[in-house]
C-alpha cells in the first residue's frame, strides 16, 4: 500500500525541455550540437520531482497532450510521482534551452502550449478535490496558464484548497498572480520584475524588494520570496525579512533554478524551519538545481553542503 500523499503540485501548462549544448553559439549561422537532453518537465512537474527527490510523497495532477504523454508517463513512474494529470487532445509543448558553455549564456525558445477551457480546469481541480481529501498539507500552483483559461484559475484553485486545509505556494506571474492575491496563497514567489509589474513600478536591489514585498505580505500573503538572480532573493514574512546570497558556482543550465527554489520553500515548510533557514535551504535547492543539465538536483548531501554556504543577512523591515 502506498503512503498517503501529502503534497500535490498543479501543472496546467506543462513541457518538455530540450536543453541543447551548444559551443559557440550563434545566429544566422550553422551551429554544431555537442549534446542533447530531453525532460518531463513544466513548473508543476519540476516541483514535484524537486520534493519527491527529498522523500516526499506527491501527486501530481493538471494538464498533459495526448500526442507525447509516453514521456511523463516514464517520468511519473520513475520519480514515485502519483500522476493524476488530465490526457487532453494535442501535444504538451517543449521549451527549448540552447546552452552555450563557452560563452555562459543560454538562449529559450518557448512554443505555445495546447488550449484549455473551463471543462479542463473542472476536470484538474475535481482531480484536486480528492488528492484534498486525502489531507494535504501544501498545494504547488506552478507555471503559466495555457491559453483558453481566464486569469481567476489559480485563485479559484488557491481558495478550494484553502477551504480544504491545505496551504499554499503559487508561482506565477502577470494577471494569474494578480488575481489570485485575494484568495491569499500562503507563498508566492516572483522574481523582482515580475514583482514590479505586479505593483506597476521599477524595483532595485533587495531594499526595493523588501518594501515591495512587505507591501504584499501586509494584504494578507504568509510569505514573500523575491528572486533576483545573481544577487538572491528576499525573503519576507510578517515578522521578518532576509536576503540570502548563494555562493559563486557553476551553472550547468538554468532549467527548473526557480521551481528548485519553490519545492526548497515547501520542504522548509514541512520542517517548521524559521526564515533565515529557510532561505538558506530553499536557495540551496536553486544553486543545487544550476549545475545540473535539466531539471534535476544533485544528492541531497550535496544541498546540505551548498546551504551551509549561504550567506543569509536579516533586513530591518523599518528601512524597507
Amino acid at each position: 500500500m502506498t503512503t498517503p500523499s501529502r503534497i500535490a503540485t498543479v501543472s496546467l501548462n506543462s513541457a518538455v525541455d530540450q536543453t541543447v549544448t551548444v559551443p559557440h553559439f550563434a545566429v544566422d549561422a550553422v551551429n554544431r550540437v555537442e549534446a542533447v537532453r530531453v525532460d518531463a518537465g513544466g513548473k508543476g512537474v519540476n516541483v514535484a520531482s524537486f520534493l519527491a527527490h527529498f522523500g516526499h510523497a506527491v501527486t501530481v495532477t493538471g494538464l498533459l497532450g495526448r500526442d507525447n504523454a509516453a514521456l511523463f508517463d516514464r517520468h511519473f513512474a520513475a520519480s514515485g510521482l502519483q500522476d493524476c494529470c488530465l490526457r487532453v487532445d494535442g501535444a504538451t509543448r517543449t521549451n527549448v534551452k540552447i546552452v552555450d558553455p563557452e560563452r555562459d549564456t543560454v538562449t529559450d525558445l518557448n512554443y505555445p502550449g495546447i488550449e484549455a477551457g473551463q471543462r479542463e480546469l473542472d476536470a484538474v481541480a475535481s482531480s484536486l478535490d480528492e488528492a484534498l481529501d486525502r489531507k494535504l498539507e501544501w498545494v504547488g500552483l506552478c507555471g503559466s496558464l495555457p491559453a483558453g483559461l481566464a486569469p481567476d484559475a489559480y485563485a479559484r484553485l488557491t481558495a478550494r484548497a484553502r477551504s480544504k486545509g491545505a496551504k499554499v505556494a503559487l508561482d506565477t506571474s502577470g494577471a494569474p498572480l494578480a488575481a489570485a492575491l485575494p484568495a491569499c496563497p500562503d507563498i508566492i514567489k516572483p522574481n523582482i520584475a515580475e514583482l514590479g509589474d505586479l505593483l506597476g513600478r521599477g524595483l532595485s536591489g533587495p531594499v526595493d524588494a523588501a518594501a515591495a514585498a512587505r507591501e504584499i505580505v501586509a494584504g494578507g500573503i504568509g510569505l514573500v520570496v523575491v528572486s533576483m538572480g545573481g544577487e538572491g532573493a528576499v525573503m519576507v514574512s510578517a515578522d521578518d525579512a532576509v536576503l540570502a546570497v548563494p555562493p559563486k558556482a557553476r551553472i550547468a543550465s538554468t532549467v527548473g533554478a526557480g521551481d528548485a527554489m519553490v519545492a526548497g520553500l515547501i520542504h522548509a515548510a514541512t520542517r517548521g524551519l524559521s526564515l533565515a533557514e529557510t532561505a538558506r535551504l530553499a536557495t540551496a535547492f536553486s544553486l543545487g538545481a544550476l549545475g545540473e543539465i535539466g531539471p534535476r538536483l544533485p544528492a541531497i548531501a550535496h544541498i546540505e553542503d551548498f546551504a551551509r554556504a549561504v550567506e543569509v543577512t536579516a533586513l530591518d523591515l523599518n528601512d524597507a
